[in-house]
């Protein structure tokens, strides 16, 4: 039986999203059938609008989202009809050379899907990020599903399926942020926040949120930044490096994903500091520096990608965080729409009027 679903489709590169009755399979064996609750709106589903993932068309949008299983395929184990779950992008493999080694969160052969989702005609929708939540429902790798504390409310906790999770594995899971370290974290958007949340979690002494935009640096400090820097009115790397005593922080985080944000985080950290890039950067950007001045400053320069979480590690614990009290997930929702809401979120995310637009179904 084919089941029928309301969803958004990017039909073109650049085009208005649309919503329009998309088709979904039954679950065949290690696939789940999830009645999405919530999806935020990410920068990647843009980025997907824009052709700046690939050229894939029609893509089916949404990727960071929470809801419940409705039906499970043969050989299914991971999850049970009824199920509250955060989906993930990671559904790691087991076998590859980085799981065999015990280290998953670097998995080079993820799982998702085997059947497609289609358009009315038949036409074979790509799912964005193998995921494509914004539908009432969606089609998924058991692996991609992830069991929380069906206490949280789904519009909160959906955020952990990418950026949120993202930004607090940077800090948390790739930097290894300890008690006492100094951290500045360059960009603060929904990703940049999150690095701060994770810092400040790890224990961080002093955590320091660099911006343009004055009303992210006050988000910011919402997060639990104890200093700002305004990158418009001051030097980034002379900001950072007058909060710690002229010596930069032991890391830093750059949520932009620019060449130029690179470098700042570079120059910006201690001796022996740790730069991290989890912004995502587009394939034509190059870095250039100095090769001697890598080996000179010592330390470790990473990329985070996904913040190198384990999703059924790292979900459970941070929902269960929200729901005791000790991790702020719930100021990341700026406002929750409807579907055919989701062009105009595109529109005021890139304003910057918001942190997060949640489609709640």
């Amino acid at each position: 039986m084919v089941i029928k679903s309301r969803a958004v489709v990017a039909a073109g590169r650049g085009q208005p999203v649309e919503v329009v009755s998309i088709e979904v399979p039954e679950p065949g064996p290690g696939e789940v059938l999830v009645r999405v609750q919530a999806c935020g709106v990410c920068h990647t589903d843009l980025h997907y609008r824009e052709g700046g993932i690939g050229d894939d068309f029609p893509f089916l949008l949404g990727h960071e989202a929470a809801g419940v299983v409705e039906a499970t395929g043969p050989g299914v184990t991971e999850v049970v009809e009824d199920d509250f779950v955060v989906l993930n992008w990671r559904a790691v493999c087991g076998t590859c050379r980085a799981c065999s080694r015990g280290r998953p969160w670097y998995c080079f052969d993820t799982g998702k899907a085997e059947q497609p989702m289609v358009m009315g005609d038949g036409t074979v929708l790509s799912p964005a990020l193998g995921i494509g939540a914004f539908s009432e429902r969606t089609l998924v790798h058991a692996g991609q599903c992830t069991k929380v504390d069906p206490a949280a409310r789904p519009a909160v906790v959906a955020l952990l399926g990418c950026g949120v999770m993202a930004g607090a594995g940077a800090a948390i899971n790739t930097a290894q942020v300890s008690r006492g370290d100094s951290v500045a974290v360059i960009g603060c958007g929904g990703v940049g926040d999150g690095s701060i949340m994770g810092a400040r979690l790890a224990g961080a002494s002093r955590i320091i949120a660099v911006d343009t935009d004055p009303t992210k640096l006050k988000w910011a400090e919402e997060f639990g930044a104890t200093h700002t820097v305004n990158a418009r009115e001051v030097d980034a790397v002379s900001g950072i490096k007058s909060l710690t005593g002229g010596y930069g922080a032991d890391v830093v985080i750059d949520a932009v994903g620019r060449p130029e944000t690179f470098q700042q985080a570079f120059y910006a950290r201690d001796l022996a500091g740790t730069a991290v890039l989890v912004g995502v950067p587009t394939p034509e950007w190059e870095l250039q520096l100095p090769l001697i001045d890598v080996f000179a400053r010592g330390g470790a320069i990473k990329s985070s990608w996904y913040g190198d979480c384990l999703p059924s590690r790292d979900f459970p614990v941070l929902a269960d965080l929200y729901l005791q009290g000790r991790l702020p997930l719930e100021k990341f929702v700026t406002e929750e729409i409807a579907l055919d809401q989701v062009e105009e979120a595109f529109a005021r995310m890139e304003r910057g009027e918001v942190l997060r637009s949640v489609v709640v179904f």
